[in-house]
């Protein structure tokens, strides 16, 4: 199990924090976030952030789950997904549920920002409580995708492994220019960025340029 991002970035816990503050008007203590492996399998998640850190067995055995991995959404199941977890049918399947309900929590609202090649970053949002009704949902979905910048754009500043440089080719490359047009965007030599690219390959482990593009997509850096 790979230590979540917050863990050791304290401006993305602070930030998680304070997103946690923000939605206790509706109950919510925790959130966590996954996203794929880049280097694993089509329904290998990662737990990327969680806040608070105690909760960090529960959210690696969320990730661990198959609920609302790959096969949910080859489905035609939501983006957004609501669910009062403290029903007895779900008690006998899914240690993920028993874990948030032994911290004391009975509801998760589930938000999807889809990636390439059916990946996804997921944010879940814990609450002690079952939620009243779809507007008090409503409300946690429009905070996650209000906050969903910032998160995203820390995570990557705290998990990619790719210089400003490599990231700069990578994302002229995912739009479609060619190492000589990057070139001349970048005021440098075909030389130079064909190398920026080559070590983006080597840091993500790939041996052409499309599957470092699509790996540096499902770590939040492009």
């Amino acid at each position: 199990m790979e230590v979540p991002v917050n863990f050791d970035s304290v401006s993305l816990d602070g930030l998680l924090n304070d997103w946690v503050g923000a939605m206790r008007e509706f109950s919510v203590e925790a959130v966590a976030i996954l996203g794929p492996n880049p280097f694993g399998g089509n329904e290998d998640r990662q737990v990327l952030a969680v806040h608070p850190p105690v909760l960090g067995e529960a959210a690696q055995a969320l990730a661990e789950s198959r609920d609302f991995g790959a096969p949910w959404r080859d489905s035609d199941a939501p983006l957004v997904a609501w669910q009062y977890i403290a029903k007895s049918n779900h008690l006998g399947s899914s240690r993920w549920r028993l874990l948030w309900l032994a911290h004391g929590f009975q509801t998760v609202v589930r938000v999807e920002f889809p990636l390439p090649a059916g990946r996804a970053f997921e944010c879940f949002m814990f609450s002690p409580r079952e939620l009243a009704d779809r507007a008090e949902a409503a409300a946690l979905v429009w905070s996650a995708l209000n906050i969903w910048p910032l998160v995203r754009r820390s995570l990557a500043n705290a998990r990619s492994p790719l210089s400003p440089r490599e990231r700069e080719c990578l994302v002229l490359a995912f739009q479609g220019l060619t190492a000589r047009e990057s070139s001349q965007r970048l005021h440098c030599s075909e030389r130079t960025v064909n190398y920026h690219l080559a070590n983006a390959m080597g840091k993500l482990k790939v041996d052409n340029k499309m599957a470092a593009i699509q790996r540096a997509c499902w770590i939040g850096a492009i």
